[in-house]
């Protein structure tokens, strides 16, 4: 196990300290011999550790991309596996729902198909009335000319990564109250999340960002993208403060700051939220040659790179928890 070890100096700013709190993370390279490092400042002393469980997270990867959910399609046996799934966690965790299921289903299409998001909330200990919105869509191609599209990066990895963070959460309580969805049907146009955004069971405007999640499990040069920054400049200094404690390069763009790139401002479920005013940080990596091919397998995934994403992304909004003042907001 690989242990970044963050330290705490003496003269802090106000995000320096919440990072050096709340951000040492255990990185587990799987496969591979268990090891030791530690990253200390200039103090020396060590704080606390932070971890989420890689076995959990694989094995939610692994599961959600099998033959058996048959690509996740909305409104397809399948897609309902990967649903019972998804409850199951939400239950076994005992995260509190907005009512009465954690379903909230959705009409869609000229002959009343239904989709489903899936929502939990996991309450707050100080701010119980604000929330973050940890997001990502659960749905996929389906089975096309006969190929399952499995789907395993886009996105069975940013719903593993949300049901394993939302056991991180339960054990290590936020002060500002958590709400997680898994979406549905993204492919179909972004239909889960337009109609959560307009049909929220907490009020919208107690949403303070929306950090979701789309195809994090697969990048050969160790990248993956914080998009959003171009929008909400306040929210970079709480990225940047995590990029000395992990191995993955954190690239920013794809929001509009780059010319010639492509903007992914509308391209994934955090576009509804920024609809409504609301800041979002999109973590995902570029389009891969598997990217809405059959080849989107299980064993394409560098299963070292995609814990160290999730565990960054954990440690992210581990300090978008902290640093939030419901008073100011993300201060610039």
């Amino acid at each position: 196990m690989l242990n970044l070890i963050i330290s705490a100096g003496k003269k802090l700013t106000r995000v320096a300290m919440a990072v050096l709190t709340i951000v040492a993370v255990a990185i587990v390279l799987t496969g591979c011999p268990p090891h030791t490092e530690t990253k200390k400042n200039k103090a020396g002393k060590a704080n606390v550790l932070f971890n989420i469980d890689s076995a959990t997270l694989i094995n939610h990867l692994a599961y959600l991309s099998s033959a058996a959910m048959a690509g996740r399609e909305i409104a397809t046996p399948g897609n309902q596996l990967a649903r019972e799934h998804i409850v199951h966690i939400f239950d076994s965790l005992q995260i509190n729902k907005t009512g009465e299921s954690y379903l909230q289903p959705f009409p869609f299409g000229h002959d009343n198909q239904q989709g489903t998001n899936v929502i939990g909330v996991i309450k707050g200990s100080q701010y119980e009335n604000n929330y973050l919105a940890i997001t990502a869509h659960y749905d996929h191609l389906g089975v096309r000319n006969g190929n399952i599209y499995y789907g395993t990066d886009d996105n069975a990895s940013g719903t593993a990564a949300l049901l394993t963070m939302m056991a991180y959460f339960k054990q290590h309580p936020p002060k500002h109250s958590l709400i997680f969805v898994a979406f549905d049907g993204e492919e179909k146009g972004l239909l889960g999340s337009k109609y959560f955004v307009v049909n929220c069971p907490i009020p919208l405007s107690n949403i303070m960002v929306d950090v979701n999640m789309d195809m994090v499990s697969r990048n050969d040069s160790n990248e993956i993208f914080a998009t959003g920054i171009y929008h909400y400049p306040s929210l970079k200094k709480y990225v940047d403060s995590i990029q000395p404690f992990t191995p993955v390069f954190i690239r920013y763009g794809h929001d509009g700051q780059q010319s010639g790139s492509e903007d992914w401002t509308n391209q994934s479920d955090h576009y509804p939220f920024y609809q409504k005013n609301i800041p979002y940080l999109y973590f995902g990596v570029e389009d891969h040659p598997d990217y809405h091919r059959p080849g989107d397998t299980f064993d394409k995934v560098n299963k070292s790179f995609y814990y160290r994403v999730c565990t960054m992304i954990t440690a992210v909004t581990t300090l978008l928890d902290e640093a939030y003042n419901p008073s100011e907001g993300y201060a610039h």
